[in-house]
């Protein structure tokens, strides 16, 4: 396995997860409207910030996991088509969560949605960055 491409793969798909939720955010800040009609659900956004490292950590832990679960499938295709293969899979189980925790958090099938459809993209994204960067060893 490849130890600098992991890290590599995993800071680019954290820099890549960040400029697709800011744009995503910024693009359509009435998901961000909505979850203010959710209170008792979600910190201020003052008390965010003083989280926000561990939210970043676990992101980029998040998306080494992924970079170390890309290297070990077998690929047969480019690294963009095996990237997009392996983007949409995580992605489906990104929003397969979201739809868990609408069952489990009061929130609206609004809210709910846009998580869905942003974090799909987000991990879309991320895949297709994991795959243009990793490169396995040569054999």
């Amino acid at each position: 396995m490849n130890y600098v491409g992991l890290g590599l793969a995993a800071l680019g798909g954290t820099v890549a997860s960040f400029a697709v939720g800011f744009l995503i955010f910024w693009l359509a800040p009435a998901l961000i409207e909505e979850a203010h009609k959710h209170p008792a659900v979600f910190r201020p956004k003052e008390e965010m910030f003083k989280v926000m490292p561990l939210g970043m950590g676990a992101t980029f832990i998040s998306i080494l996991v992924a970079a170390i679960m890309f290297a070990l499938i077998h690929h047969s295709g480019s690294g963009t088509t095996e990237g997009v293969r392996f983007g949409v899979l995580i992605g489906i189980l990104a929003v397969c969560n979201v739809l868990h925790n609408f069952v489990n958090l009061n929130i609206g099938s609004k809210l709910a949605m846009g998580q869905a459809a942003a974090y799909f993209v987000q991990w879309l994204t991320v895949g297709i960055v994991i795959g243009l960067i990793y490169r396995p060893l040569a054999t």
